[in-house]
């Protein structure tokens, strides 16, 4: 690693290849928590480049525990995380609502690092239970539409790093690596992203494989559809701007949108949501993505799979899944 160190603070970028042999070597335990930490840092003063991040997530998926979902052709709705925005938890709900309009979802998540309350802490304050068993989580999809995949159950190579970055408590590149590594390797998958640089570079990498693919970022810096302005878009077949009218909303305000300041909190408000009893911004935000989710795996276009979330929600679908998957937990 000092070796490695000294490259990177002399404004060397790592190849595709060294950068993953980095993360297999962080996996293995050849590293001390300090050289882990400063190789973290080198990324948070510049910016990561292609082949890095290419590197740093091949790692990752050839070291996880894979999970082969594909009969159901799912579609994982994940945000990077690292906007800094406290949202409450708009794409779980949006999951839950897609699950609840028929698309199958295979939800990958973790707990919060630089938000107050990520997937995992709302799934498990919720009596999700969290398991890599193949018998459950198919099980999970038959009956709920969803499964949830606690990441730290697939990437064990990761408990290396996960105390660091719970100490950091700031975003790193491994918030940029989450929703890539989702270790049932959809084919689907709608992504939020922190800027619009990590969106051309998802962009990039994604057209390079089979995915049937959305990447979102909302201008004014949200990483999912926030309706509080324009949100730029690239699928693999087009890019272009999406704004509130395209769902046939208004535009919200941030301070409709932000999130609980506690679990408990943002467990009351992820339910009153799937509930029915949420505001009209926060319904609308929630079937905003869920219908672009639905919109990536059933061709139809944002209004239609907006339409077809809120029908998902209003009428308890939504709700219906997460019952189905609590009950399934017990």
């Amino acid at each position: 690693m000092k070796d490695i160190l000294n490259r990177l603070i002399n404004h060397d970028i790592l190849t595709k290849t060294d950068a993953k042999q980095v993360l297999v070597n962080i996996a293995n335990g050849e590293y001390n928590t300090s050289q882990i930490a400063a190789f973290l840092t080198v990324y948070m003063m510049r910016s990561i480049t292609i082949e890095e991040l290419e590197g740093f997530r091949n790692a990752l998926l050839e070291l996880c525990l894979a999970i082969d979902l594909s009969e159901y052709n799912p579609i994982d709705l994940c945000g990077t995380g690292g906007d800094g925005k406290d949202t409450f938890n708009i794409s779980t709900l949006a999951s839950f609502v897609t699950a609840g309009a028929g698309v199958k979802v295979t939800k990958h998540g973790n707990y919060g690092v630089s938000s107050k309350c990520g997937s995992s802490n709302v799934m498990e304050f919720l009596g999700i239970k969290f398991s890599n068993e193949a018998d459950f989580l198919k099980k999970s999809i038959d009956e709920a539409g969803i499964c949830v995949l606690h990441a730290p159950l697939f990437h064990p190579a990761m408990k290396n790093v996960a105390p660091i970055r719970k100490e950091l408590a700031v975003k790193t590149f491994f918030n940029m690596l989450g929703p890539m590594v989702n270790p049932a390797f959809p084919t689907n998958q709608m992504v939020g992203v922190f800027n619009l640089e990590l969106a051309r570079m998802y962009g990039y990498l994604y057209q390079n494989t089979d995915k049937n693919f959305t990447i979102l970022h909302a201008l004014d810096g949200y990483d999912e559809i926030s309706l509080t302005g324009a949100t730029k878009t690239i699928s693999n077949s087009s890019e272009g701007i999406l704004n509130p009218e395209d769902f046939g909303v208004s535009s919200v305000k941030q301070a409709q949108i932000v999130g609980g300041e506690t679990i408990e909190e943002s467990a009351r408000i992820f339910m009153n949501i799937l509930e029915g009893k949420g505001a009209e911004a926060q319904n609308n935000v929630v079937c905003a993505n869920a219908g672009i989710a639905i919109a990536t795996v059933n061709g139809v276009n944002p209004k239609e799979g907006f339409d077809i979330a809120m029908e998902s929600l209003l009428s308890g679908k939504g709700l219906k899944a997460l019952n189905k998957l609590q009950a399934l937990s017990a």
